[in-house]
């Protein structure tokens, strides 16, 4: 029986607000490989223990809630990518203000946290994939043939998560998104378990001034030197 080789993996990590979601599914279009938002998992868990009154700071309730849920990562490198829980998609409810509030305390627990990165290492084994979140080319994937560590101002990143909020409909103030953000990065980074930091071997690229398609440009203009 023929065995196929394994596929090139793309590790894309940063703080909030950095652009990682857009550009990683970007550069996924561009290479025809599957994208993977590990942050959505945990979006889409945060999502289910606010539905259900969970105390989110409850690690055995939300490890036991994560256990009874399925959790799916749909699209490939020509479709937008769409998460769905327990056969819904939730893809439209993730990027609320309560999940952002949400997300970084759910996602800080050993238990959650362990259960995801397998979750999250077997959905991306075969390879032909880019997946970003916080703790890929470190934790989640160290084995990343191409890591990425992008970063910005904290200006820049809450203006654009101000423009985000407000496609959806929501019309928070600039100097409170930017406390919000500064408090998660406090939090991603110092929790126990995979916590945000930059890989040694991580390309670090600033988005503070560059338009999405330059960074992507670059992005893919390494993978090529490099990987392909």
């Amino acid at each position: 029986m023929e065995v196929r080789e394994r596929g090139p993996i793309v590790a894309v990590d940063g703080p909030a607000g950095a652009g990682k979601s857009t550009v990683a599914r970007k550069m996924a279009q561009r290479l025809g490989f599957l994208y993977l938002d590990s942050g959505a998992m945990y979006r889409a868990l945060a999502l289910k223990a606010l539905q259900h009154g969970i105390d989110l700071r409850d690690e055995l309730a939300l490890a036991e809630l994560l256990a009874s849920s399925e959790i799916t990562l749909l699209g490939n490198g020509q479709h937008e990518p769409a998460v769905w829980l327990d056969g819904e998609d939730v893809t439209a409810l993730l990027r609320t203000p309560e999940v952002n509030a949400s997300v970084s305390l759910v996602a800080g627990f050993r238990m959650v946290r362990e259960e995801m990165v397998r979750r999250q290492r077997r959905l991306a084994c075969g390879g032909w994939v880019v997946m970003d979140g916080r703790d890929i080319g470190t934790y989640v994937l160290p084995c990343a043939d191409l890591k990425f560590y992008l970063t910005a101002s904290l200006e820049a990143r809450a203006r654009r998560r101000l423009n985000d909020l407000i496609a959806q409909g929501f019309h928070p103030e600039l100097n409170v998104l930017g406390e919000e953000i500064r408090n998660r990065d406090v939090l991603d980074a110092s929790r126990e378990v995979g916590p945000l930091r930059q890989a040694e071997d991580a390309i670090v690229i600033d988005t503070t001034d560059m338009e999405v398609d330059r960074v992507v440009d670059m992005m893919v203009e390494n993978f090529r030197q490099r990987v392909s």
